[in-house]
């Protein structure tokens, strides 16, 4: 099997991970300093939010140098070090690739605007108002309000999907599109082993600058392709995206050994187009069905078994799904399940039992919760024309504008700002979540039942057994209506899982054998199986 099937991906924020050097941000030589954390853990490959050269408005995703490396994180060298040491760990790397948009301080983006005949007018996507001070078309941009910024050195209008600091790239040009397959070969050249492609669904638009469908609808849907009184229908998921989505698979095919690209893409019922019809597009495609999951109530086992069953449909093998329970967007996700810890363990299980590629987001393993940070003065410039939503009112209807709150320091000890820094006395970019003290990586290690040992023992039995590595999932039925189950096949051997995803405790008899593991020591399997609330088990 492919190495990437059968791996497990860790998400690194890198200004917030670790700062090596005391200036109060995180950087890449701390990465380094983390790495045996991370391979102690047991994750396989490491995702790196951008590190490129950037103003930091939108911090790192909006990148005015491709080729170099932030100031604030290091150097060039830092960065090959940072992927040599991973591959000397027997590790892998993926860097975030923006191939959506540059910043507006892109030296390309600084000669298209400066007039209308340059020879890089054409590389973004610029068009006439529809009269004065009306932009060319009706197009929302993904965080709401217009696609169009003005720009009144050449009087016309050029299009953002997301912040208008970040123009939109044209790549209907084809010197764009070279420019940028060849922006990922400089990194593939120096070993980077595969990409996280940013809002990959956004960059093709309508060549005919329609308006989008007038919708009801202003709350943004979670496919994001209806919201803000429009349906996103002519900007985001065009046809020649899909077809770019192959393209660019055969950029990563020229290399060997094998390397791959992992997609962010919304879009109801068109997601799965990006992997393309014979799995020739996208290698993987990021799902956010445990992203959406709030609260700690309801019915938690229907709600976790109709994603298992869709992704069982829709992702049946040759195809592979992803897990995922937080990202740097979303609200982080012990806040979301109301600090339900027993919950928090089960979806641990599932992770990383389930068949697919399981992608923790730094912190998460140890149930950092959402800091709760105001709209106003936020660092996170999506907030910033948000700034007269209270928060609570903001979390009551499920908008997420401030994302300062999942991107607090990683959480190492109790010591001064949890030990995010190397010199006590600097100052955080962002202020340390205050339960630092309850909730660090120090204090975990010595629980046998943490959440951080949860994780790491997960990842273990992972590698150590080829079921949870096989292309074959079961749904079993016949269990209590609170319980999840699921067998993983191999030549070798069968593995089951339960979960008591319910308040209650239950007893039922199903199947018998040795308990591989289980997420409450009161789990046990002799006769019958017995699940405290919140629990699971996996027995082989």
């Amino acid at each position: 099997m492919q190495w990437w099937k059968e791996t497990s991906i860790y998400q690194i924020y890198p200004r917030s991970f670790y700062d090596a050097n005391g200036d109060g941000i995180g950087d890449l030589p701390g990465i380094i300093e983390k790495l045996d954390y991370i391979k102690d853990l047991g994750f396989e490959t490491i995702w790196l939010s951008p590190h490129y050269a950037s103003p930091q408005r939108d911090f790192g995703y909006d990148i005015s140098d491709y080729f170099s490396v932030a100031p604030e994180y290091g150097d060039t060298e830092d960065a090959l070090q940072l992927i040599d040491e991973i591959h000397s760990r027997d590790m892998k790397i993926l860097f975030d690739m923006i191939l959506n948009h540059t910043s507006d301080q892109h030296p390309w983006f600084q000669e298209s605007r400066s007039s209308k005949d340059n020879p890089k007018r054409d590389w973004y996507i610029w068009r006439k108002g529809n009269g004065p001070g009306k932009p060319p078309n009706n197009w929302a941009c993904l965080p709401g309000g217009s696609g169009w910024k003005y720009d009144n050195t050449t009087d016309e209008w050029f299009f953002h999907n997301f912040l208008d600091f970040q123009p939109d790239l044209n790549f209907r040009n084809p010197e764009v599109k070279k420019a940028m397959f060849d922006t990922m070969r400089y990194w593939l050249d120096r070993g980077v082993d595969g990409f996280r492609l940013d809002i990959f669904h956004s960059i093709y638009k309508d060549d005919q600058f329609r308006d989008n469908p007038f919708s009801w609808k202003y709350v943004p849907t979670s496919d994001f392709d209806e919201g803000y009184f429009q349906k996103l229908e002519y900007n985001i998921n065009r046809p020649e995206s899909f077809a770019l989505a192959k393209e660019v698979r055969q950029v990563i095919d020229e290399y060997s050994p094998d390397r791959f690209v992992i997609g962010e893409v919304f879009g109801k019922d068109v997601v799965k187009k990006y992997l393309g019809e014979n799995q020739d597009g996208l290698n993987l495609i990021l799902q956010f069905d445990l992203i959406e999951l709030q609260g700690a109530d309801g019915n938690k086992a229907q709600e976790i078994r109709n994603i298992l069953q869709r992704y069982e449909s829709e992702y049946s093998p040759p195809f592979l799904p992803t897990y995922s329970v937080g990202n740097h967007d979303r609200r982080r996700y012990i806040s979301r399940i109301e600090n339900n810890q027993g919950l928090a363990r089960l979806l641990a299980l599932l992770q990383y039992t389930a068949r697919g590629v399981p992608i923790t987001y730094y912190g998460d393993e140890i149930g950092i919760p959402d800091g709760d940070l105001p709209h106003i003065g936020a660092k996170d410039a999506t907030a910033h024309k948000y700034w007269w939503l209270p928060p609570a009112l903001a979390r009551s209807l499920h908008l997420y504008v401030n994302r300062d709150g999942c991107r607090t320091p990683m959480q190492w000890d109790s010591s001064p700002n949890a030990g995010f820094s190397k010199t006590s006395s600097a100052r955080p970019w962002l202020p340390v979540h205050p339960d630092f003290e309850i909730c660090n990586v120090e204090k975990a290690n010595k629980d046998p039942y943490s959440l951080l040992n949860i994780h790491r023992n997960l990842l273990h039995l992972r590698k150590a057994h080829d079921s949870l590595r096989s292309e074959n999932l079961q749904i079993l039925e016949g269990l209590p209506e609170s319980v999840v189950g699921y067998s993983r096949k191999s030549e070798s051997e069968d593995t089951n899982i339960y979960m008591n995803l319910g308040p209650e405790p239950v007893k039922f008899h199903h199947a018998s054998g040795k308990i591989l593991f289980r997420t409450d020591p009161a789990c046990t399997a002799d006769g019958a199986i017995e699940l405290p609330a919140w629990s699971g088990i996996v027995l082989q």
